[in-house]
């Protein structure tokens, strides 16, 4: 993404989406060694719109059948949302939680799942076939959870804890999850704290509470009622631990109407991107980094990835109200209008202290901007990137200041680091990052390929270069197309391929229009 480009007016203010209502089961089972519980955790596949790539527990949002289906001690919503819940378990784990279910041959259950999952049998209809029906003592109530106000999907979501039932088995079949196991709370926290597992908050909140298991009624109550939850929407967003995200409202380039700003560490903190100048916006950064203060963690300084506005609006008063330093590279300061404490280069690294101890290395990465940086952290290879990726909306490349040679010379070496969940300052992490950067890598190709083909040798202005390299872009967009294609097109004349001539472009070595 990019600051906005003169011209394009103001942008209407961010309207969240409505949530959708929606079930999750935490499944768990008596340890094997008789200490403590195991919990069954699905990994949702990384091509998800939603959540891919994280690990989570089998739910989905309410469909029209559920309100159809009867279930016993509750009515209304409760019963839709509880058989939700159980037919959710049923599609993603293969468990039936129903009066009447050990009736079923494990062939019947498995004919009855693969029917589901394809849509050919209706829930209501299969229950009441088999003569099975739903309790809602079966499917314990264990918290709300609401998807905050930036996301672009959100969903009001029931969570329900659900014991095993005697003689069943979990399993997945792989499509929407690409993994299905069992495991304990401890050893998958330890995982999100290697960061080899993203959790969003209300699957680390369980997973925490699981951990210390000691009665179904205290699991319950505390799965109910989370710390830094308030109007059940989290306020501490953590993807791995020392990663916590906070979304601040920007003018960017739409799609994308935040500028993720990061606070690094477990117990010196880094924050980084505090990009919004709206002090309602940069208050929700400062009351996280006061709650991490009043827990014994220090603010130690400001990290900018580079100087567009939807990066830096709240640098200095954020700086200033926590009273640390603020750092970059000299290609950002010498473009900012306020002090800079410390200059970053390439290669360093910032080392922070605390229970889990990070080293991040910068890295500068030259492309959407001349002191771009990114960070990557040497323990799990995670990358806050800044503006090189987005996973909402796509990156611009505007010269004077973009470089196309200098970006894609820059996501290349990111690949090949090797990186694993890269961290975008627009939009969710991304926990395949070298697949991201492949995928980014080929696009740029293809888009390269479709503009020299819209280049006659017989010449063309950039605004038809455009029109027709770009015919799949709505005309609004073009503005910004044109700067991305006029950093192609500098590439394809540094390579030889395009001469430019009194504004006019023309390509060598014969083509189209020649």
């Amino acid at each position: 993404m990019s600051e906005l480009l003169p011209g394009m007016g103001l942008l209407p203010s961010h309207t969240p989406a409505e949530p959708r209502a929606s079930s999750v089961v935490i499944l768990y089972r008596r340890a094997r060694d008789g200490v403590g519980v195991e919990v069954f955790w699905v990994k949702r596949e990384r091509a998800l719109a939603f959540a891919g790539g994280f690990y989570a527990f089998p739910g989905g949002k309410l469909d029209r059948d559920d309100a159809d289906v009867p279930v016993q001690g509750v009515q209304g919503e409760e019963a839709a949302l509880r058989s939700a819940a159980a037919r959710e378990l049923f599609e993603e784990a293969g468990v039936l939680v129903a009066e009447g279910a050990r009736s079923l041959s494990p062939e019947a259950l498995a004919e009855a799942r693969n029917a589901q999952l394809a849509g050919t049998v209706k829930w209501s209809g299969w229950l009441a076939s088999q003569g099975l029906s739903l309790r809602a003592e079966d499917l314990k109530p264990a918290g709300r959870w609401i998807t905050p106000p930036w996301a672009p999907v959100r969903f009001d979501t029931r969570f329900y804890l659900v014991e095993l039932p005697e003689g069943a088995s979990a399993s997945i079949i792989a499509g929407e999850l690409s993994e299905g196991a069992w495991i304990r709370p401890a050893d998958a926290l330890s995982r999100w704290s290697d960061g080899t597992a993203l959790l969003h908050p209300p699957a680390q909140h369980a997973l925490q509470v699981l951990a210390e298991f000691t009665d179904d009624s205290d699991a319950r109550a505390r799965l109910s009622t989370p710390p830094y939850c308030p109007g059940y929407v989290a306020q501490r967003i953590e993807f791995q631990r020392g990663v916590r995200v906070v979304a601040l409202e920007t003018p960017t380039l739409p799609p994308a109407t935040h500028t993720n700003a990061y606070v690094l560490g477990t117990g010196d903190l880094l924050v980084v991107d505090p990009g919004s100048s709206d002090v309602k916006q940069y208050a929700k950064l400062l009351s996280l980094v006061a709650g991490l203060k009043a827990e014994g963690m220090r603010p130690v300084a400001v990290v900018l990835t580079h100087h567009h506005g939807d990066h830096v609006g709240g640098a200095l008063a954020v700086k200033e109200r926590l009273g640390i330093p603020l750092w970059c590279h000299a290609r950002t300061a010498d473009r900012l209008d306020f002090p800079v404490e410390r200059l970053l280069e390439d290669g360093e690294v910032l080392e922070l202290g605390g229970p889990l101890p990070q080293r991040w290395r910068v890295l500068h990465t030259p492309g959407h901007a001349q002191g771009h940086l990114c960070l990557v952290d040497f323990r799990s290879k995670a990358a806050v990137v800044g503006d090189m990726v987005a996973s909402v909306g796509s990156i611009v490349i505007d010269p004077p200041e973009g470089n196309m040679v200098d970006y894609l010379t820059q996501l290349r070496r990111l690949r090949d680091w090797p990186v694993t969940t890269l961290y975008p300052a627009h939009g969710s992490p991304v926990p395949d990052g070298p697949g991201k950067l492949d995928e980014y890598l080929r696009h740029r190709a293809q888009r390269e390929a479709i503009i020299l083909e819209a280049v006659p040798a017989t010449g063309a202005t950039l605004a038809e270069v455009v029109a027709t390299a770009y015919a799949d872009t709505p005309p609004l967009l073009h503005p910004v197309a044109e700067r991305s294609a006029l950093a192609t097109l500098e590439k394809l004349v540094a390579e030889g391929r395009v001469r430019e001539e009194s504004f006019s472009w023309f390509r060598l070595g014969g083509g189209a229009g020649a």
